[in-house]
């Protein structure tokens, strides 16, 4: 039964002793008093007496009041962190890693991470010149080398960066052909985005410095993805074909040189031989030219036993005319005869000697002895 229903026989249960009294809310001044009459009995008032003991506490507060305040103070900067420092709001100086002290709400430390490297991620759909349409993704490193102008030049240098990334990355794909930035301009794209955000960020001092730019492999729409992936694999077999082309040509020239040059020394070697055979019959002349003078019937005489000797050194075969009234004719097999002669003249060739020794006629070719030949014999040499 509740403490305050009919029939709990006339007496009033109420739990907060107020008897059936109806009070309202707390009266604040009446609280407010009491709670100064208590300190002020502690630091020296309202008792008599009491001023000794309230110095001593006032000064204990302040001497921990000091203490807490000294000890709050102390900071740590890691190493690879540079503090700012603010005094009062304002930038005052850079700290280095280490053990540090601050006057607590005068001065605030704020580290930033100086040697770490950052990675910021760009990408999109972007028109390249030749209005085609191609994803790009880009990631920018980099890093602070000043933390004054990092948090104080922009309101956020991480954001600037990355729209600069992102201004710079279209401007440089819209002024390159589709072609080029899917397959042999890639290495140029990121060369030239990496020009165009330094160009961007340097006017605004953000404190911040580029590490590096990787240009990650675009591509194109996935409705015409099949059709660029043939084109790129026929830029590939071409490529490929021009460095087979190149190794072909490297190994075949060297071959195709030093057979030029052999023609070369063949035709100087060719050259010689018939400008000093020529010398040589010149010289030759010169020294018959005397003697036919002197005896021209002689000396034509000789010249034509030598002529013809060295016609029949070439042929194996030769025919005696007969006299007169004699059908028959003689043959000598010179081819047989000829062997047996290059035998015996090929030693005394090599040794330097002229000497030629007889062939003895040979019985092979012809039943009978041959018949010597007499003084009005003579050979078939068109000449009587």
């Amino acid at each position: 039964m509740a403490w305050n229903e009919p029939g709990n026989n006339g007496k009033d249960r109420d739990p907060w002793g107020n008897n059936g009294k109806n009070q309202g809310p707390p009266d604040l001044d009446e609280m407010l008093r009491k709670v100064s009459r208590r300190f002020g009995g502690l630091f020296g008032g309202g008792k008599s007496g009491g001023g000794d003991v309230g110095k001593f506490g006032l000064s204990i507060a302040l001497v921990v009041a000091v203490v807490v305040w000294v000890v709050s103070g102390f900071y740590t900067i890691r190493e690879a962190e540079r503090g700012v420092v603010l005094r009062f709001g304002e930038y005052s100086h850079n700290v280095d890693p280490g053990l540090r002290w601050k006057p607590t709400f005068i001065d605030k430390v704020i580290p930033v991470d100086v040697e770490s490297v950052r990675s910021l991620p760009a990408s999109g759909f972007m028109l390249t010149q030749d209005e085609n349409v191609v994803r790009v993704e880009m990631d920018v490193q980099y890093r602070v080398v000043d933390p004054q102008q990092y948090l104080f030049s922009v309101t956020n240098a991480d954001e600037s960066l990355s729209q600069a990334t992102d201004s710079a990355l279209r401007h440089v794909v819209g002024h390159t052909r589709m072609d080029e930035v899917l397959t042999t301009g890639r290495e140029k794209v990121r060369q030239d985005t990496w020009q165009v955000i330094d160009s961007i960020i340097e006017p605004y001092h953000m404190g911040l410095q580029i590490v590096d730019v990787n240009f990650l492999p675009a591509r194109p729409p996935e409705e015409v993805k099949d059709a660029f992936d043939d084109a790129i694999s026929a830029q590939e077999d071409e490529q490929r074909f021009i460095r087979e082309a190149e190794a072909y040509a490297r190994e075949v020239e060297p071959k195709a040189r030093g057979q030029v040059k052999r023609l070369e020394q063949e035709a100087e070697g060719y050259k010689s031989q018939i400008v000093l055979k020529a010398q040589g019959e010149v010289a030759r002349f010169n020294e018959l030219l005397p003697q036919y003078q002197a005896a021209p019937e002689l000396t034509r005489d000789r010249i034509y036993l030598e002529t013809m000797e060295e016609l029949y050194q070439q042929t194996n075969k030769v025919v005696v005319d007969m006299p007169a009234g004699n059908n028959s004719m003689i043959y000598l097999p010179l081819d047989k005869l000829s062997g047996k002669a290059n035998a015996v003249q090929q030693p005394a060739r090599a040794a330097g000697t002229a000497a030629v020794e007889p062939a003895q006629p040979s019985n092979e070719g012809a039943n009978s002895t041959p018949t010597p030949l007499r003084g009005g014999d003579r050979f078939s040499t068109g000449r009587n």
